[in-house]
């Protein structure tokens, strides 16, 4: 593992699941890492229980919306204050939400790309912009997902978000590539997260069954791939997707049983 003590990192919608774990990581690799995440209780707890367990105040709680711009602004002007710095910009947060073509509402629809396409745009840009006026060759890491490659029923909306930022990165590579900053996509397929094994409690069994590796992948599989490219090793690669789902999109088959 590379050490990233005297780096900042902000992973945003990280109160629990792979955002929870990729702040875990980056924090036991010394980096200053600021945790957001809309749920303002769930944000400090998180801080709280991973500074209680390093022993160490290392992770620093910045609740808000990222569909806000404007949050987004703040919060990265308050992370470099405190800290001198940003080295890392994680734009995780986003949500899923099933719905048939047919029936999707204006409302949802809104809500899913204000969260998803807009905040991880802004997200991006306000990180960007701090990197180059500190004079910082940083990098910028986007979470997307299979179902941007892939077509899943029922998520054709949440889809189309995730194949935008898929899209998004490679722009933002050729856009900021001369200020020495790398833009990177990962793509998670089926994790066991808390929230996927409320929605099916046999989670894990069903993506194994289909996945050429034989399991579902962990939150510590997408924060690996996550430090990866975040790292010195890393400075050539820029404008791709990492795709970390066992190799199920060679042939994307579903599981006997799905929610």
């Amino acid at each position: 593992m590379h050490s990233y003590t005297g780096k900042t990192v902000i992973v945003t919608g990280a109160g629990a699941g792979i955002g929870y774990t990729v702040v875990k990581r980056f924090a036991e690799a010394g980096a200053w890492v600021a945790l957001n995440d809309y749920d303002a209780g769930l944000a400090h707890i998180a801080a709280q229980t991973l500074n209680t367990e390093l022993d160490r105040e290392i992770v620093h709680a910045f609740a808000g919306d990222v569909a806000d711009a404007s949050f987004i602004q703040q919060m990265i002007e308050q992370v470099v204050a405190q800290s001198g710095r940003l080295d890392v910009m994680i734009a995780n947060a986003g949500i899923t939400d099933y719905g048939p073509f047919l029936d999707y509402t204006p409302a949802a629809f809104d809500r899913l790309t204000g969260i998803n396409l807009r905040g991880t745009y802004f997200s991006a840009q306000a990180a960007a912009k701090a990197m180059i006026a500190l004079n910082i060759p940083g990098r910028i890491i986007l979470t997307s997902s299979v179902t941007g490659i892939q077509a899943h029923r029922n998520l054709s909306a949440y889809g189309m978000t995730k194949a935008g930022i898929i899209h998004l990165a490679k722009y933002l590579a050729v856009e900021l590539g001369g200020y020495g900053i790398t833009v990177n996509t990962v793509a998670p397929g089926a994790t066991a997260t808390e929230r996927t094994l409320q929605q099916d409690p046999d989670f894990g069994d069903n993506w194994a069954s289909v996945a050429p590796t034989g399991r579902a992948a962990t939150t510590d599989d997408i924060a690996a791939a996550m430090l990866f490219l975040a790292s010195p090793d890393a400075r050539q690669i820029t404008g791709t997707t990492l795709t970390v789902d066992g190799g199920w999109t060679i042939y994307s088959p579903l599981p006997p049983t799905t929610p």
